[in-house]
């Protein structure tokens, strides 16, 4: 009985000391009250949902955290322009992943269509395919000279984020029968150095965090091997020294004309000629892993990750990085793939068959004044005419109050930067000319910004 007593003992003092460390348990957002919203096209009012967004619980046993979530982000989704008819829609799922992930010390497993990782507002990864490859060896309906590549024989796959870029809200993302998710950097398209969408113009919206080349990027989620997924920019060492720097993609496209061969120089069934209409980098195998010989630690592996040392983790972990270009495009594979590091392990459950604890983020988790003020908010445009654009160049784990006063000290507008959001927006056409105060409120916290307001 004693021994019984004592493993007890041990395995609750396991399962406490990975609920005070473990990133993979401390770093969901967490949310019971905000609902999702999404446009109609033609249509830059958002409309309310029902479905909770982010994530709704969080549980934990000593190797495995459970995470609930509807799969719906705070920011607004839709309209996808490709004519594509699904909207975001909950999801009402429970994933398990593992909170010691393993390195997968044989051969790499592939990533598949579908789920493959799961941001920390609950919102699914997918990786760099969209389901569709050139030909099919059993239709005359696909593949020909004239006709579109469909479902196919997986020699030529086409890259969503290419081929589907049309079907892409502001936020980069877009549902698979009502599965809604990022195959890419989850920063909304009007955030990038070059813009090259143009569909936040007319229904603007936001991402999960907003790129900021100064700072070690957040943790945005978790690999279905368990791995860390971080944004787009580290310590240029995997030692946790060094500048902050890019995290570059160690694949390139191939310099060929014609798409007969895959990068190792196996014949495979042809695909169309590189052109215009199919242009380099229009499918997967227009890529191969060519690291430079004088790389330094800034490239990623043939994974996209690297070992190394984050904020998070102080002993280093493996973690997956969501790569850009120097516009902060996008840029292959992405985030995860095209094979995993780690052993595949995560799953998506109906129910939880172990005993668990639940978690609940105590004390302020949101971001303190001093970190509220080194954030480097953006208010504008100053002055400004229309609107007035509220951006934080930081993940925000709590919701912030924004308001906007004149200098008599009366509020004139107020609104709420979600969880998981980076912009918020006043409309300030009927509004004199003049000097007006922006209040940024985290808990008690306050950053003031001053904005003029000119017709």
């Amino acid at each position: 009985m004693k021994k019984n007593i004592t493993l007890f003992t041990i395995l609750l003092c396991s399962i406490i000391a990975n609920a005070q460390t473990n990133p993979a348990i401390l770093n969901w957002l967490q949310n019971t009250t905000v609902t999702g919203r999404h446009y109609v096209k033609n249509n830059s009012t958002p409309i309310v949902d029902a479905a909770i967004a982010n994530c709704q619980s969080i549980k934990y046993s000593a190797t495995s955290v459970y995470v609930a979530t509807n799969g719906i982000p705070t920011y607004i989704t839709g309209p996808f322009q490709d004519g594509n008819p699904s909207l975001a829609t909950a999801q009402n799922a429970i994933f398990k992943l593992p909170l010691n992930p393993l390195q997968n010390t044989g051969v790499a497993t592939a990533t598949t269509g579908g789920n493959i990782g799961l941001f920390i507002n609950g919102v699914a990864l997918f990786d760099y395919r969209d389901g569709v490859s050139w030909k099919n060896s059993t239709s005359s309906l696909c593949g020909g000279p004239i006709q579109p590549p469909c479902m196919g024989d997986g020699v030529w796959n086409r890259d969503a984020v290419v081929g589907e870029r049309l079907g892409f809200d502001c936020s980069k993302a877009h549902p698979a029968m009502g599965n809604y998710h990022h195959h890419q950097n989850p920063s909304a398209f009007s955030l990038d150095l070059k813009v090259i969408s143009d569909v936040c113009k007319l229904y603007a919206s936001d991402g999960l965090y907003a790129i900021d080349s100064s700072k070690h990027s957040p943790l945005i989620g978790f690999a279905y091997d368990g791995f860390p997924i971080y944004g787009a920019y580290a310590y240029k060492n995997a030692d946790g020294t060094g500048e902050i720097t890019r995290m570059k993609s160690g694949y390139t496209l191939r310099n060929i004309t014609t798409r007969t061969t895959n990068a190792n120089g196996t014949a495979v069934t042809a695909g169309p000629d590189v052109s215009t209409t199919y242009p380099l980098g229009y499918f997967r195998e227009d890529y191969k892993y060519n690291v430079p010989v004088s790389s330094s630690q800034d490239y990623l592996d043939s994974h996209n990750g690297r070992f190394c040392k984050t904020p998070e983790y102080p002993n280093g972990i493996y973690c997956y990085f969501a790569t850009v270009d120097e516009n902060w495009n996008s840029a292959y594979p992405y985030v995860v793939g095209p094979t995993f590091y780690g052993v595949k392990s995560a799953t998506k459950v109906t129910t939880i068959t172990e005993t668990v604890t639940t978690y609940t983020p105590g004390g302020n988790t949101g971001i303190n004044k001093s970190e509220l003020d080194e954030s480097k908010i953006n208010v504008f445009p100053n002055p400004a005419k229309d609107f007035i654009a509220i951006q934080l160049n930081q993940l925000t784990k709590n919701n912030i109050d924004v308001e906007l006063y004149d200098l008599t000290g009366r509020l004139l507008q107020k609104t709420v930067l979600f969880q998981g959001s980076t912009i918020v927006n006043f409309d300030t056409r009927t509004l004199y000319e003049g000097t007006y105060l922006i209040k940024i409120i985290d808990n008690g916290n306050v950053v003031n910004k001053k904005i003029m307001i000119s017709k």
